[in-house]
């Protein structure tokens, strides 16, 4: 791993797995009910979390899993169009992304799911920052962070290594 000296490593390898493994449970316990669960993951770190949380479900319940993709450009949400690559109607749903900044992927992607009718939403994250611009508030988090607002969290996907740093 590429080492910054002005970041601070806020979760490793171990740790990840550890959060991970406990937010499958969480979603398991939450779903229990059910017979599929529908894990839409926004494109890039959400969607690698959603792959990861997918695999720790897979060891510990019977659930039926439907590994789902949200694209939508965050900076400029509404300049292009939000594409879902599944129909979600009816489906209990677990919208995952790695960080939770100020919330606005988090609820664009969100507004899109409402539309497909979606018979239950929770939405989890690796990562929670408690400075929010708008009003999402994760119901499954891995890691919650109390930051600056100049203070930045990155989350790493590398050589089969998922790790947190603040910035």
């Amino acid at each position: 791993m590429n080492e910054k000296a002005d970041r601070l490593l806020l979760l490793d390898k171990e740790r990840v797995t550890r959060k991970l493994r406990r937010m499958a449970w969480q979603i398991w316990e939450h779903n229990s009910q059910e017979s599929i669960v529908s894990l839409v993951g926004i494109a890039g770190g959400g969607y690698e979390i959603a792959r990861e949380l997918c695999a720790h479900l897979k060891e510990i319940c019977p659930l039926e899993l439907q590994l789902v993709k949200v694209s939508l450009d965050k900076v400029n949400p509404n300049q292009h169009p939000i594409e879902l690559d599944a129909e979600l109607k009816g489906k209990s749903v677990v919208l995952i992304d790695d960080v939770a900044n100020s919330g606005k992927t988090l609820l664009y992607a969100l507004q899109s799911l409402l539309s497909g009718e979606p018979k239950s939403i929770l939405i989890a994250v690796l990562v929670n920052r408690k400075h929010k611009a708008f009003p999402i508030t994760p119901d499954i988090i891995g890691q919650q962070v109390a930051t600056t607002l100049q203070e930045h969290i990155e989350v790493v996907f590398e050589n089969d290594q998922i790790q947190a740093f603040l910035e």
